[in-house]
């Protein structure tokens, strides 16, 4: 099975590069040199250092592996994507919560760039998928795990 296609912001791929040298570079010699400092106190049958050492290097590979995976396959999210009348990957949205009469910016990206603390909401999550596709003065009914909720698009930003 082909792996899904990741969709990023120039942002988001740039985060994700520089992590992955952070890790390539940085991170695998700083672990690399605890594994070699735990060796040297001795018998590593019970040496926790050594143990700590080696798990958090297998946390590392696997952490650039699953970045390449994913680096591999990307598309990136151009800026002409972003301009235009009706909400997609990309966009930034002003939403209105019509219970509770409050107003949201979020933007929407790709799920690996997801972060709803910092107002980033997948294309995979209940609102981004309700978002999609739709125009500024639209009142949507979203379903979510709590239930479902109203939202008004105020604006594409």
């Amino acid at each position: 099975m082909a792996a899904k296609q990741v969709m990023l912001t120039k942002e988001g791929l740039a985060k994700y590069q520089e992590e992955l040298e952070t890790l390539r570079n940085v991170k695998r010699k700083e672990v690399s040199e605890k594994i070699k400092v735990a060796r040297s106190f001795g018998d590593l049958s019970e040496n926790s250092e050594y143990d700590e050492a080696k798990n958090e290097q297998a946390k590392i590979e696997a952490r650039i592996a699953d970045l390449e995976a994913m680096l591999k396959d990307v598309q990136i999210i151009s800026e002409e994507e972003q301009i235009g009348d009706k909400a997609h990957i990309g966009s930034k949205v002003k939403v209105l919560d019509v219970e509770f009469n409050e107003e949201e910016v979020y933007q929407l990206v790709g799920s690996a760039e997801a972060d709803p603390r910092l107002g980033k909401i997948s294309d995979d999550s209940p609102v981004g998928r309700a978002i999609i596709g739709h125009s500024a003065g639209e009142v949507l009914d979203v379903e979510t795990p709590g239930g479902t909720i109203q939202i008004k698009i105020v604006e594409i930003l």
